[in-house]
């Protein structure tokens, strides 16, 4: 059998956030891959190393979880008002597909320190010192991202004091801004898809449910924890490791997609796992983070464990963090519920690894409720960069 040569493509491996990706420019990758189609998302998949049935990732840059199997293209933009144009794709471990369909809102603080040190910003617009105002479309859902980037001697500052929880050290801190982060009726309605702020989740064979469904960020579904059996204090291993658990959460998904108008049928929602999110929610209360880090209750305003990928997140996905700072936000919503209620411009909440904050500006704009900016800070490094490698046939 003739061996096929590999290939090598331009990338560089980054964290942004609690997620690692691998990003490209759209000007480095084949040209029949810079283009949506089977060519790309098998292009993705092979670097990330999927679909393997193993669900490990050995023979590709994926880590085998949510987090670590992400990819990202960066190209100059031509939309007025923005620098660059952002797509993401979350590649699935073990089924052969890309999702399309949202947002990283993690790899987001990174899209900014790459698009500069690629050279796709303007030089005019980075200072040598100081913040680099970096203005990213976000293709996957129309939306416009604003991320303040540290410059030091006209290089990216990547090193830092900024702590993230779920990050085990310290970086330069990158903020952002989500420009109206609520859906705009494209897809699955307005920001309520139901126009309600909490619904009741019929689920058969699993329940009936109150829930909080909010296109804001990333479609998400916030149920409450105790009407799960749950404290809102659980880790991964709480949840990862019993099947019937994950297996609950994900026909509330399917079902949750269907009344928020993102599928026609819960048989659909298996093609499509980065959205919607589930989460749960409860008030504050001290807890041990997966670090042995102790919570206080005083330090947050709730408790917040969210699913991805089919697992309970490891920290707390940043369009999600935007869903939650927004649901806070807005008084009678199962999140500001469990915040204590009232209207606020921030919240603290728990995940797993710790805490985050998150802030909000909405309003009320002819009796419907607005959300203008979630704002929230991250950080992000670049890992290795050079090329990867694919056989030439493997797209």
């Amino acid at each position: 059998m003739p061996s096929v040569p590999q290939i090598r493509i331009p990338a560089t491996y980054m964290r942004g956030g609690t997620s690692k990706g691998v990003f490209f420019r759209l000007e480095d990758l084949p040209e029949r891959a810079r283009v949506p189609g089977k060519a790309r998302d098998a292009l993705l998949q092979r670097v990330i190393g999927s679909p393997d049935p193993y669900a490990k990732q050995i023979d590709g840059m994926g880590g085998a979880t949510s987090s670590t199997s992400k990819t990202v293209i960066v190209s100059r933009s031509e939309r007025a008002g923005h620098d660059v144009d952002y797509l993401f794709g979350q590649v699935a471990i073990d089924s052969d597909f890309v999702d399309w369909s949202g947002n990283c809102g993690n790899l987001s603080a990174a899209v900014g320190p790459f698009a500069i040190a690629a050279g796709l910003v303007d030089a005019a617009k980075v200072p040598r010192d100081g913040l680099a105002t970096v203005r990213i479309w976000q293709e996957n859902i129309g939306k416009t991202i604003v991320a303040h980037v540290p410059m030091t001697d006209g290089q990216v500052q990547e090193t830092g004091d900024f702590e993230l929880d779920g990050v085990t050290f310290p970086a330069a801190e990158v903020q952002l801004e989500f420009l109206d982060p609520a859906d705009d009726g494209e897809e699955g309605g307005a920001m309520f898809p139901t126009g309600h702020l909490v619904d009741t989740l019929d689920v058969p064979g699993v329940g009936s449910f109150q829930a909080t469904l909010i296109n804001a960020g990333i479609p998400t579904i916030f149920l409450d924890a105790a009407a799960l059996g749950y404290t809102g204090s659980e880790l991964q291993e709480a949840i990862n490791g019993d099947a019937a658990a994950l297996a609950r959460f994900e026909t509330i998904r399917a079902h949750g997609a269907v009344k928020m108008g993102l599928i026609a049928h819960p048989d659909e929602a298996a093609k499509r796992q980065h959205t919607p999110k589930v989460a749960f929610v409860a008030p504050p209360a001290a807890y041990v983070a997966s670090s042995g880090k102790q919570v206080a209750a005083e330090d947050i305003d709730l408790r917040v464990r969210a699913m991805s990928m089919g697992k309970l997140h490891h920290a707390m996905m940043g369009t999600a963090a935007v869903a939650i700072g927004t649901a806070a936000a807005i008084p009678g919503t199962l999140v500001n519920l469990a915040a204590g209620g009232g209207e606020r411009g921030a919240v603290r909440f728990g995940h797993p690894s710790g805490t985050l904050r998150v802030g909000a500006e909405a309003a009320r704009v002819d009796g419907q409720w607005v959300v203008t900016k979630a704002v929230m800070s991250r950080s992000a490094r670049v890992l290795m960069e050079g090329s990867v490698r694919v056989p030439g046939d493997s797209f």
